[in-house]
Formats: structure tokens, sequence, C-alpha cells
């Protein structure tokens, strides 16, 4: 057989190898909640994020036998490394460890919340979360062992050290940036945690919060300031300026010297031209994808403008993609979408702009740099029966070209992949490589035929000597009315290899899972898919859940 790869990955689960037992622990269910949401086998992008108590009942019975310390450790790690495709089910894990009766996980949970809520948005989330935990107590008889109250001494010092032991500029560009959120404001939790400002500039801020922008003129006109103070101060003089100014020249300065945000501005700022323009020199990266529709109807792209030049030069730039670490399937949701030439609703409507739309093009290339390659050996079957004329739900990118965006991305970043197609009991290897274009990739995936059966690449793997760390299936079709099941196919690979192979069945357009609770730690379903799909692939991969 070949050799596959192997991870560089130090914090893993050690599922696999030697021919080890594939039984589901309570903390590779902690770890799936952490990295999507969910301590089942299947992510799905339609989960909500409105978890509550029965969501957890795992990461709960952990803490009952009293490892919320350990618990409290796993929610730093996948937050701080980024291995959560998003932070809520990690700061409603953190929020939970905080209600718990346990003084030591309480402890932890405090300790960590400044390393896991890193903005005010991720703050709003934790107080959000801890009470809807002490509402959902109060309805029935779920969550015993959670404390009845949310503001104890502990939970006060954890918020004020969080305002306390920022850097007082960070904070001041964060608090303007996000005033609220959940129904809570900076002015609330400053009241609630009774905090004591930690050194003159972040007293400032708390003024500022708690009794706004006039009453800190009056208190700090006759002091002899630090220059930290004077430094904030003038900042915060600048966002009260630009709320209140009705002058675009004078908004358009105020942005290009001081890096302002489209969260700082009025929604009338935002019906200028230029005022986009001068925001577009430092918009992130993402939000200026998201917002080319938007922008274009408002008829802000004319051919040769200066603001055309400036997006196409960022959406494509060697610099600014790495900095943003744009994922390529990112770039690709963002391009279909604005060739659609109208948004979901159908309210907005632009007429695509075709200079962007080659720089997207460029840029989607260009961005496969930033993935990182995960190091195993890769199958990645795709079923050809049904792709040519589906979509993935909530986007506008049909399942073929997704279906040829994914190959590509583990065509172009592991050098240990296989490519297949089956259909109607065939299976065969791909001509698909590296170096196709999407719309090549796509043409070749493109194939119709009737039926299917997802096993037949594990068979071919078998039959062939070839040693798969991962078989990643993409398809449409339901597996349901399969006559050989996927589970026992892995099994039967597993035995006759002796490789520690894992399965992901892709449903790209599946409302519902075909395929869960197979007990197998080594099996995944995807429904649907999206940019998170990829970290879950990745972590799944490197034994990280």
């Amino acid at each position: 057989m070949e050799s596959s790869g192997s991870t560089d990955c130090n914090h893993t689960l050690n599922l696999t190898g030697g021919g080890g037992s594939w039984e589901i622990s309570d903390k590779v269910k902690l770890c799936r909640f952490l990295c999507y949401g969910s301590e089942e086998d299947v992510y799905s992008t339609r989960r909500d994020r409105n978890f509550t108590i029965d969501d957890v009942g795992v990461l709960l019975s952990m803490l009952q036998e009293g490892r919320g310390v350990e618990v409290v450790e796993e929610i730093k790690w996948f937050s701080q490394e980024g291995k959560a495709v998003k932070l809520d089910p990690s700061i409603f894990a953190l929020a939970l460890c905080s209600q718990h009766s346990e003084l030591k996980t309480r402890q932890a949970a405090f300790k960590a919340l400044k390393e896991v809520c890193l903005d005010p948005a991720h703050l709003f989330a934790f107080i959000h979360y801890k009470k809807s935990l002490r509402e959902e107590k109060k309805r029935g008889v779920k969550g015993k062992s959670l404390l009845d109250g949310i503001w104890g001494r502990a939970p006060r010092k954890a918020l004020s050290d969080w305002y306390n032991e920022q850097d007082a500029m960070s904070l001041a560009v964060a608090v303007t940036k996000c005033k609220k959120r959940e129904g809570w404001s900076h002015q609330d939790l400053l009241r609630l945690s009774h905090s004591k400002p930690g050194n003159d500039a972040i007293g400032l801020i708390s003024k500022y919060l708690a009794k706004g922008w006039k009453e800190v003129q009056v208190f700090y006109a006759d002091k002899d300031n630090s220059e930290e103070v004077v430094k904030v101060l003038s900042y915060l003089e600048v966002v009260e300026k630009v709320k209140h100014s009705r002058d675009v020249t004078e908004v358009i300065t105020l942005i290009e010297e001081h890096k302002l945000e489209k969260e700082q501005l009025l929604t009338e700022h935002l019906k200028s031209r230029e005022v986009w323009s001068a925001l577009l020199k430092e918009m992130p990266l993402d939000l200026m994808l998201r917002m080319l529709g938007n922008m274009t109807s408002n008829k802000f792209f004319e051919p040769g403008s200066s603001e055309t030049e400036i997006v196409c030069d960022r959406i494509q730039g060697d610099t600014s993609l790495k900095k943003a670490k744009i994922h390529p399937f990112s770039i690709l949701l963002a391009i279909e979408y604005y060739k659609k030439g109208q948004g979901y609703k159908g309210k907005t409507k632009w007429e695509p702009n075709s200079s962007i739309l080659e720089a997207m093009d460029s840029g989607f290339y260009k961005s496969f740099m930033n993935v990182e390659p995960v190091g195993k050996c890769f199958l990645v079957a795709v079923d050809v029966s049904t792709l040519r004329n589906n979509m993935i739900p909530r986007t506008s990118v049909s399942s073929a070209i997704a279906a040829a965006a994914i190959t590509l991305t583990f065509a172009r970043t592991e050098s240990n992949t296989h490519v297949l197609v089956y259909s109607e009991g065939a299976v065969v290897p791909c001509l698909l490589s590296a170096d196709m274009t999407l719309q090549e990739a796509t043409a070749e995936l493109v194939k119709p035929n009737e039926s299917t059966d997802c096993t037949l690449p594990l068979k071919w793997a078998t039959e062939n000597g070839k040693s798969v760390d991962v078989f990643i299936i993409l398809t449409n079709n339901p597996l349901l009315p399969l006559t050989a099941s996927p589970v026992e196919a892995l099994k039967k690979y597993r035995q006759t290899s002796g490789a520690a192979s894992k399965l992901v069945i892709c449903d790209l357009t599946a409302f519902f899972p075909s395929i869960q609770n197979t007990e197998d730690r080594g099996i995944l379903t995807i429904c649907d898919f999206d940019l998170g799909a990829f970290s879950v692939i990745r972590n799944f991969a490197q034994d990280l859940i």
C-alpha cells in the first residue's frame, strides 16, 4: 500500500492508530460541540446559535464528574487556536461553566473570560448565554447543578478585569464600534459589575460609556492629563465629531486620518460615494466582498473609477489576501453572489462590474496560498449523477461548482490526493488536476447519470491498494436506499488495508443527514456546505474532533 502523510498537530485526541477503538468518548463529543455546535456526528450549516442545556448533555456530565477545569482548557484551546467554525459554542460552554455549582469550574471559567471573549460582541454573547441559562433553570428541572444568579462577586470581578486589562486605545476603538448587542450595553455591564477603572485612560473610557461625551468634556477640561489620556480623549472627540457631522469632506478627512470604520459612521454618511471610497482603503477584505453588491447597486463603481481600481487591487493583491487569510471558497461564494446581480430577497439589484469580476477570479486562485496543508492522504470522490441542476442552500453556488471548488482545494493544497468520480455502479479516477481552472474542473464533473452508490470509492481504494487517511464523498443523493452501508464499507476497508481511515459524507444540498449516530468516531456527515465545513474536515482529519 502507498504510505500516507502524518499530521504535525500535537493537540490530538489520539483517536486513531494501531487498530484502536473507534468508540466515541465524552471528550470527542465535547470537542465536536466546541468546533461546530453539536455533540453529534453531523455538521449542519443551518445550526441555530440559540443553544440550550439539551444541546450539551455530555458537557454537563463532564462538569458533574468534576472535569470542569479540563472542559475550560478545551474551550480556551479551540477559541485561541482558531479551530472553531464560530465562537458561539465556546462562549456558551464557558457561560455554562461559569454558572456551575463547583467553585473550581467557575473560577477557571471567569479566569478564561478575557482569553475567549476577545471583543465586546463576544462579551455581550457571554452575558446573554448566562442569562438564558438562568431563565432555562427557572422554567423547569433542567440544570439543577447551575447557580440561580449571574451577578455574584466573581462575575463582577471578571467583567471588571475584562475592561481594565485591555489596552486603552484598543478598548476605545472596540467599544465605539460595538456599543450594544443581545440587549446589553457597555453601560449595563459597567453598572452591574461595579467596575473600578484600573488606570486613568480606562477611567476615561468608563466615564464616556456611563455618562456620555458632554460630561467627559467637562470633567477633563481643566485637568493635567497624561499622554495616554490625551490620546484616548482625542480619539473619542473624533468619534463624536463624525457622529454629528453632515460635512462629507470633514467625514472623509476624519476617516482617513483616524482609520474610522463603517460601524462608527451614520447611515446618512454611507449614502456618499466619496465616504465609501475613503472606507475602502482600510475596510476588512471579507466585509468588502460582502458589500460589493450593495455598493455596485448604489453606482459606486463606475468603469475606470478610482473606487473600482482600489477594490480590484485589494481583492487580487497578494499582501491583502495574505493579511485577511481569505479562503478561496469564501471568494467563490462572493463571486457567484455578485454575478447573480441581486440580493437574496430580490430587492437590491445591480449590474456586475466586469473589472471587479476579473479581479475576484484572480483573487480566487491566488487565495489557495492561504490554505495550510493537513499532510494527510485524501481521497475525494464526487457523485456526478445529479450535480448539474442543484444549488447549495442559502447561496448562489451550484453543487457542481461547489464540488469542483472543494476538489480543487484538496488537489492544489494536499500533495497526496486522489480524485474519483462515480455513479451507476462505476467508479473511475478523475482527470481533474491541480492546474485546472474552476470552469475546467466543473466540466469534468458534470456528467448526467441516474443512480449512485457512495461505497464505490472505498471498494476502489481496496482493489487498487491505496492507503487513504480520509475519504471525502461529495453527493446530492440520499443514502437511505443503498444496498451497501458506508459504515460497513469503511470497517471492511480498515480491516483489509490496516489503515485508520475516516469517512466524511458531504450531502451538498441535504436538509437532513442521511446517515448519523453511527457510533463510529471516524465517520462524519456534513449537511449543505459552507466555509466552515473546511475547518470541520481539517479538524476531523487531524484527530481534533
